[in-house]
């Protein structure tokens, strides 16, 4: 073997993590809406760390989609257009109905009722930001319970994006939002846990239309 290294020293990158992690944190919680400026001096003023950890935290943010970077414009959060929204439902509609068939052909009592947990926890919800973070958890754990490793990292690579999309279904309209959720997702569980296929595909999908048919401004409100 050469003396000289193969690989290059390794870097700590824990600050930019953590930048990244407060950055996204702040987008999830409404604090920053889509098509906000996000400042390198100002949020690294607001964080007490350089400029060089947050340009690195913004380079992660735009990889995950939440963020988006323009010589002319500078760093924004994500505006989703009729083309993203349209691209993220399909994707996302694919990984979810194989992961149906996943937990429905080999999931445990146990991975279920990991699902139904979160879907309980939506009765508690006091907002619909925390409505939003409780129904990306449910689809945390129907995905988890699926046991299907890379399909599991298939979610994990839009789950951000899905994420943002909720929370822009929420900036178009709430009612009905908080009372209609819960019972949605229950409906799903019930489906699950009858081992179901057509039927909660068919839930499934029902579900993530009436989301988007908010967003585009095609359906009604009643729902997510």
């Amino acid at each position: 073997m050469s003396e000289q290294s193969k690989v290059s020293p390794a870097r700590r990158r824990g600050l930019a993590d953590e930048v990244a992690d407060r950055i996204r944190e702040a987008i999830f919680s409404g604090a920053y809406a889509p098509g906000e400026q996000l400042r390198e001096v100002e949020l690294s003023g607001e964080m007490d760390v350089s400029r060089g950890p947050v340009r690195e935290a913004l380079r992660v943010l735009e990889r995950e989609g939440l963020v988006r970077c323009a010589w002319h414009r500078g760093t924004t959060v994500t505006t989703l257009s009729a083309e993203d929204v349209a691209e993220l439902d399909s994707l996302r509609g694919a990984l979810e109905d194989l992961a149906v068939r996943e937990v429905i052909a080999r999931a445990s009592d146990e991975d279920l009722a990991s699902v139904a947990k979160t879907a309980d926890m939506m009765e508690r919800a006091v907002d619909a930001h925390e409505m939003v973070r409780w129904d990306i958890a449910f689809h945390d754990a129907v995905f988890a319970a699926a046991g299907h490793r890379r399909l599991a990292d298939a979610w994990d690579g839009i789950r951000c994006q899905v994420h943002l999309f909720l929370l822009t279904r929420i900036g178009r309209s709430t009612e009905g939002y908080l009372d209609c959720i819960p019972r949605e997702h229950r409906e799903l569980v019930a489906a699950l846990r009858a081992r179901d296929t057509d039927t909660a595909l068919g839930l499934f999908a029902t579900h993530r239309r009436h989301a988007v048919d908010v967003v585009t401004g095609t359906g009604t409100t009643d729902a997510s």
